[in-house]
């Protein structure tokens, strides 16, 4: 055989060791990999792995030279992702491919790959967010994180944890079992910002207080998150369970106002044992602070919904202090913000308008989403091609409408599984600006999002076509 063939022969072989990848499988294997420089300085072009998908790859071009690259990525000590080979330099994108390829192959066969993406800097062991201890109370377990492990349709969600996990676990030793048995919904609320703030290209810092330092070229805030839980004393520990229009209206203007200035309030007023208040520690002085609120007080129960599905509409009065009224003038949609003083329920009353209290000058931004549960993990998990095998998953809701004479948003009902399905980690997220911020927040560094804001008594919002207000997931197990 001629020295040709035999390299012909051998390339043909070494390809049938790798794969292409969809860019949304490669997203989740990779979100915590990418540094946001990256993002400036190469564009990925296909994605690609070995056949059990232990080595993940992407072909670039250099945006800077104007050839082409390969990166090959293997799991390090605890499971992450990280870069072991690479090369750049390379005359064409079919040239860069073949050369990824056959680094996949021969690390495939010459290569113990299990060993080949330690880095040196990872803990002893890994960190596994579904692994309860064997010597563990089961009876203990946080019911949703038991839903999580025990039901067969949630296999996105777990296949999503078991990627995001090692980034977070790591710097916290009692995320694991917080997130196990007492604060299952915390933690998948920082799990879930942690995943939008890499999507949006930021590096992240992991703190001891505030949670997050989110930095890119030219940018760098820092967050700290927040839940809203059960009321179990006082004037709110009885929940009021709105079943009409008005119940519903009055919860909104005055239970749920209280419900999100309580946990405000508590962040804006906490201070380390130095006496200091977030934003006032080494790594936040003099740069925009936001704090980021989910609302987890009220379950779903079987004939209805979570209170996160519609309690957002209370957050927003309840920052600026005014309520929005509409109406309809010759056929065109008028809307102006009216003056709210208090919030009063039963024996209880607190001020409106958080951004005008003290102290919340150094507040940047409040951010909110109500999409951080394990629904929104179950859906980027089928996404990326981990669907439960036997399972179908529908999103119902309502998409933002451009319409200017909307009342409503658009309703959808997609199927979670079609190709044609796109999603992202931040397309429910909310962000609103203090108009009184000491350090505002630029809106330019998130653009692309829901923004709001307040001005001269005005309300102004930036919101992009693929906004989701709300929606739920039915995952339905198909009997055969």
């Amino acid at each position: 055989m001629g020295e040709a063939k035999r390299k012909r022969l051998k390339l043909q072989q070494d390809l049938l060791l790798s794969k292409e990848i969809s860019l949304a499988r490669f997203n989740l294997y990779a979100l915590g990999t990418r540094l946001s420089m990256a993002r400036i300085m190469a564009y990925e072009l296909s994605w690609w792995s070995c056949l059990n998908e232990n080595l993940i790859g992407t072909v670039f071009l250099d945006t800077t030279d104007d050839d082409y690259g390969w990166i090959l990525l293997a799991r390090d000590r605890v499971g992450r992702f990280r870069c072991v080979k690479v090369e750049a330099s390379l005359r064409s994108q079919e040239y860069a491919t073949i050369g990824l390829r056959t680094a996949i192959a021969y690390s495939v066969q010459n290569e113990d790959v299990s060993e080949l993406g330690f880095q040196a800097d990872e803990p002893n062991e890994p960190f596994d967010l579904l692994r309860v201890p064997a010597d563990a109370d089961q009876s203990k377990l946080h019911p949703y994180f038991k839903e999580l492990i025990d039901r067969p349709g949630r296999a996105p969600a777990r296949a999503v944890i078991k990627e995001i996990g090692p980034w977070l676990a790591p710097s916290d030793p009692h995320f694991v079992n917080e997130f196990q048995f007492k604060q299952f919904d915390q933690r998948l609320w920082e799990l879930y910002l942690w995943a939008t703030f890499r999507e949006l290209g930021f590096d992240i810092k992991q703190l001891e207080a505030p949670d997050f330092k989110c930095r890119a070229p030219g940018i760098d805030f820092t967050v700290e998150a927040t839940t809203i839980s059960p009321s179990q004393t006082g004037p709110l520990a009885e929940h009021p369970n709105p079943k009409n229009t008005e119940e519903m209206k009055a919860f909104l203007a005055d239970y749920m106002p209280m419900k999100f200035g309580s946990a405000l309030m508590s962040k804006l007023n906490k201070k380390d044992a130095q006496g200091r208040h977030y934003w006032e520690r080494e790594e936040t002085a003099d740069k925009p602070f936001v704090l980021a609120i989910a609302d987890f007080h009220k379950r779903a129960e079987q004939d209805q919904p979570a209170s996160m599905t519609f309690s957002h509409s209370a957050l927003w009065p309840y920052l600026y202090g005014h309520r929005i009224e509409w109406k309809m003038e010759d056929g065109e949609l008028s809307t102006y913000a009216v003056k709210t003083d208090t919030h009063d329920y039963k024996t209880k009353t607190i001020p409106s308008g958080f951004f005008d209290l003290p102290g919340t000058e150094n507040v940047s931004a409040v951010l909110f989403s109500n999409a951080g549960t394990i629904a929104k993990f179950d859906r980027m998990g089928v996404v990326a091609g981990f669907a439960a095998p036997d399972h179908h998953y529908q999103r119902i809701g309502f998409r933002f409408n451009p319409d200017p004479n909307a009342l409503n948003g658009i309703p959808f009902a997609d199927n979670v599984a079609a190709p044609e399905y796109i999603e992202g980690w931040s397309d429910e997220l909310q962000i609103f600006h203090n108009p009184n911020a000491r350090v505002p927040l630029s809106h330019e560094w998130l653009s692309g999002l829901s923004q709001f804001y307040f001005s001269e008594g005005q309300q102004y919002s930036i919101i992009p076509d693929h906004h989701v207000w709300a929606s739920m997931t039915l995952m339905t197990k198909i009997i055969k």
